[in-house]
């Protein structure tokens, strides 16, 4: 997937988890938790659904680097190069 997709993909996880929240102005460089209202259950929950959906491992000494969209997509391109958009 290419980091854009990749973007959209967690725009989608995070609509499922939080679908009061308003995604339209998300800020890339500012953490999820910041911007949203987010608990540390909802946080795992984005971690199980990158598992679910995509396939993707994510030990829990990386979780920082799921802190903010440009984190989060910084850290999944290299690992969802093969993954093909849905």
């Amino acid at each position: 997937m290419a980091p854009e997709e990749i973007r959209t993909a967690v725009i989608d996880i995070l609509a499922d988890i939080a679908p009061d929240e308003d995604l339209s102005d998300l800020k890339d460089e500012i953490d999820f938790r910041e911007q949203l209202e987010l608990d540390s259950m909802d946080f795992l929950d984005i971690v199980m659904e990158l598992r679910k959906r995509y396939r993707v491992q994510v030990p829990e000494e990386d979780y920082p680097q799921l802190a903010s969209m440009h984190t989060t997509v910084t850290y999944l391109t290299p690992r969802m190069v093969d993954v093909v958009a849905t």
